[in-house]
């Protein structure tokens, strides 16, 4: 389904959630929840660096409305 959305067009806006080192797995976890549960955000990529900074790449589809006021 989604391979079809993206072939007749469709895009993706994304959002980097950057995880400092100090902060607890639940903390995050919170953190990424909150952006998706309210923002509609679906996770599309996770990274952990040296030092223990994660970096969370979440994405949503960009809706585009055409108006059906004007033929």
């Amino acid at each position: 389904m989604t391979d079809s959305w993206l072939a007749r067009g469709g895009s993706y806006e994304y959002r980097i959630v950057t995880v400092p080192a100090h902060a607890t797995a639940t903390a995050a976890h919170q953190m990424i929840t909150a952006q998706a549960e309210y923002g509609r955000w679906e996770m599309a990529k996770s990274t952990r660096y040296w030092g223990g900074v994660k970096r969370v790449w979440l994405r949503r589809k960009v809706l585009r409305v055409e108006s059906t006021l004007w033929g």
